[in-house]
């Protein structure tokens, strides 16, 4: 795409003068620091040092890494490594007694757990249990937790990571079972499940467990409220599982909490990037922004003005701008990138936020350290677009195959250190897809998909579909498909949906689609929400009026062309009233959060959008100091200035 920066007709250096008053201004409102006027306290434990059962790697370095994510965000934190049970009993008496003078409580545990009789117990680094006596002597009951964190009002949080296999498999009670039981009903509670009830969690290769590993990448976020965050770890723990594990939880809260502030405006990671990158004119920041989102929403405006400026130009003074620091720090923290933390430690030697900055960058330093996992770099070098994470982008076919080989290698490697883990078979047959060798893939996805691999499941039944070097069967393909979508993902449930709605060697069943779609976008699905949302629109399942809600929140969840289809539906009437000013509203969400589609539609030659819609825009970036011209519901080159502006700064922030 032909960036909008090239066509610039005050030239760049003069659109940033122009702006720079507005971008203090957003600066300091998007860095103000998140209302922490309320007490805050955790507990933190991680247990692997076991005596008489085998040890676990990750929990000390789950506790660890995740005491210094909460320290950073305003907890006061206690953090307990391999406790013995009169360790962890003592430990949790005390905590009880901070938490109830606090307004958040919050509790982490990885290690060991059980469940016997519906009752969940975790396991001390010291326990020996033979008899069925020994339970409720040498662990710690997960009710005391609760009841310890009951005693006042506020909110607290759980967090249990603690579902790994059951270590003592010798030890025959009728009534245990895998996995940790469904517990906890009382008032303020927000209980999370590193996996479904019943069900066994990962240690993780490299540093953390996939639970951990997700956690971290998401509690930082600005503008996320616990449950947006849960849903995000949940997507991630699924993509980098294959399925095989789903985190759960169960919440009585009654308002909602955010770890880093709720926001105003957009907030996300990759838009706070691109602003302050762009605005800095910075060549090191853009160059993360393409590392981090090489096909991000701004990926050919950042070329375009790396072009311009050149990798050795210098940035603005940092000091010329008020509020660049905290954003900095934020960035940093919500994406645990160490070279940002890094690049606010030169810049800001005496900052407010040093000291957590130097904690937090020697825990990603150590976790550097274990990314040459064989498990790590397979998932670096092998994984599906669509199943990446926070911490693993995904890789395209053409990109797989040009470095085929390594994968293949790396991710064989990955298969004999980790069997139990299916996902890395599923990305072995992946890579020798990548490298021709269809036979083999074949035969590795059917091997996963038997195990229980989601990813597989959806592969083999791709090709099935399609005849891919294997004999056409759509009933086999929409039998995986449906089996993919019950392990949590959506591009199981979006295949099996549209060949529901097609009923192409399928009973036609629109309802069962529209629950499919329901499914994968409850699971936080961008992509099945919009799916859903056109269902609506054309009067499938749900109602008409549902159709913006959903458009709109599937741009929420990082499908911006839903900010276009919304204004469309406002600009026209389309199963709404018209309503030129949120139509205005929802196009330039667009504007800012697309590839460039919505700026294009609005400076073409053809007017695409009504006068009183275009009216309301321009009347917007009046407001917001970027437009100066008539106010004429005339769309067409001589607004591109304007949003240009409006692309690298966002619209004025809410007090």
């Amino acid at each position: 795409m032909a960036s909008a920066l090239s066509a610039y007709p005050l030239g760049f250096d003069r659109l940033v003068r122009f702006a720079a008053a507005a971008l203090s201004l957003a600066l300091v409102l998007l860095a103000a620091p998140a209302a922490l006027a309320e007490s805050r306290v955790a507990l933190v434990i991680g247990n692997g040092g076991y005596r008489s059962v085998p040890q676990l790697a990750n929990p000390p370095n789950d506790a660890r890494d995740v005491a210094d994510a909460l320290k950073a965000l305003g907890f006061s934190v206690t953090l307990g490594i391999d406790l013995d049970q009169d360790q962890m009993e003592r430990t949790i008496a005390g905590f009880a007694l901070s938490a109830a003078q606090a307004d958040v409580s919050l509790f982490y545990y990885g290690g060991h757990g059980m469940q016997v009789a519906t009752h969940n117990y975790l396991i001390p680094v010291d326990a020996q249990l033979h008899t069925p006596t020994d339970i409720e002597r040498r662990t710690v009951a997960v009710d005391s937790v609760f009841d310890a964190l009951s005693k006042n009002g506020g909110i607290h949080l759980v967090f249990l990571d603690a579902c790994r296999d059951n270590p003592f498999k010798d030890f025959n009670i009728a009534a245990r079972v895998a996995g940790l039981a469904r517990v906890g009903d009382a008032a303020g509670f927000l209980i999370a499940f590193a996996t479904q009830p019943d069900n066994v969690a990962y240690d993780g290769g490299g540093r953390n467990s996939p639970f951990a590993r997700a956690f971290l990448s998401h509690v930082g976020a600005p503008g996320a409220d616990v449950s947006s965050m849960m849903i995000a770890v949940r997507r991630d723990v699924i993509a980098a599982t294959g399925g095989a594990q789903i985190p759960w939880e169960n919440s009585s809260l009654t308002r909602q909490f955010y770890f880093a502030g709720e926001e105003n405006g957009d907030s996300s990671p990759e838009a706070l990037l691109w602003r302050l990158a762009g605005g800095d004119r910075d060549p090191g920041l853009l160059s993360i922004y393409l590392e981090r989102y090489p096909d991000g929403a701004h990926a050919a405006d950042v070329r375009a003005l790396l072009g311009e400026i050149g990798p050795t130009s210098k940035p603005a003074p940092a000091s010329a701008r008020a509020g660049v620091e905290d954003l900095l720090w934020r960035l940093a923290l919500s994406g645990r990138e160490s070279r940002l933390i890094e690049l606010y430690l030169a810049r800001y030697p005496a900052g407010a936020h040093v000291r957590e900055a130097q904690t937090l960058l020697a825990s990603l330093k150590d976790a550097e350290s274990a990314a040459d996992d064989p498990g790590i770099v397979c998932d670096r070098l092998a994984t599906h677009p669509h199943d990446a994470t926070a911490a693993t982008q995904g890789v395209e076919l053409q990109a797989l195959q040009a470095d085929a080989a390594a994968a293949i290698g790396v991710c064989t490697e990955a298969v004999a250190r980790h069997p139990e883990v299916a996902h890395y078979e599923a990305l072995l047959a992946r890579a020798e897809a990548a490298s021709g060798r269809m036979d083999q893939a074949y035969a590795l996805y059917r091997k996963a998909a038997d195990a229980g691999d989601a990813r597989a499941m959806y592969s083999l039944g791709l090709m099935l579909e399609t005849g891919d070097h294997v004999q056409k069967d759509l009933k086999g393909a929409y039998a995986l498909y449906e089996k993919a979508a019950e392990r949590g993902l959506a591009d199981g449930a979006i295949n099996l949906a549209v060949a529901l709605a097609e009923g192409k060697a399928i009973d036609k069943n629109l309802p069962r689609a529209y629950a499919l779609l329901q499914q994968a976008s409850q699971a936080g699905s961008p992509r099945a929400t919009y799916d859903l949302a056109e269902f609506a629109e054309h009067g499938y399942g749900g109602k008409l009026v549902d159709a913006l809600d959903l458009y709109r929140r599937a741009a929420e969840l990082g499908f911006p062309k839903g900010w276009h289809t919304a204004a469309a539906l406002l600009d026209e009437g389309r199963g709404v009233a018209k309503d030129p000013a949120s139509a205005a509203t929802e196009l330039l969400r667009a504007v800012a959060g697309d590839s460039g589609e919505s700026v294009a539609d609005l400076t073409g030659k053809a007017q695409i959008w009504s006068p009183a819609t275009v009216k309301a825009l321009q009347s917007q970036l009046a407001v917001a100091g970027y437009y100066s011209g008539p106010i004429d519901g005339k769309s067409g080159p001589a607004l591109g200035p304007a949003l240009r502006q409006w692309r690298l700064l966002g619209g004025p922030q809410k007090s």
